[in-house]
């Protein structure tokens, strides 16, 4: 059982990562599930839901809710999808978009103060070894 050190360092990690992202997010007024698909439909052609929900972080069941929250309040808009009737396609609004140019760049600032402390090397390395972790897993 020599893996048990390593289970439980990338879920501090993780936890340290998602405690310090978050609490930044928050400050800038959105939620952190907001944020991924803010940052994910930003800049990007109109997805379907089945799309953003492999390129976010946010289980199915939780991204039903938060996408339909977002559309009440006008920050994603959908569209009929011309390639299947069965689905929708969301985008941004204008309004999505203006919170993604302001929150996004600050968001970056702030993880950047952290990643900052490391080498260009120890960013290689870090990538490269989570790379190889994930993909004994698929």
């Amino acid at each position: 059982m020599d893996f048990l050190p390593i289970i439980k360092e990338l879920a501090r990690t993780y936890q340290g990562f998602e405690a310090y992202s978050s609490a930044h997010i928050r400050g800038l007024g959105l939620l952190p599930v907001q944020f991924d698909v803010i940052a994910t439909l930003a800049n990007q052609p109109p997805m379907s839901f089945k799309q953003l929900g492999k390129k976010t972080l946010i289980s199915k069941s939780s991204l039903t809710g938060v996408v339909e929250r977002m559309v009440q309040k006008g920050l994603i808009a959908t569209q009929e999808n011309p390639d299947d009737a069965r689905s929708h396609l969301l985008r941004l609004t204008g309004k999505g978009q203006t919170i993604f140019e302001q929150v996004f760049p600050e968001q970056m600032k702030h993880l950047e103060k952290v990643f900052e402390k490391l080498s260009k090397k120890q960013m290689n390395e870090i990538e490269a070894s989570l790379k190889t972790l994930k993909s004994i897993f698929n």
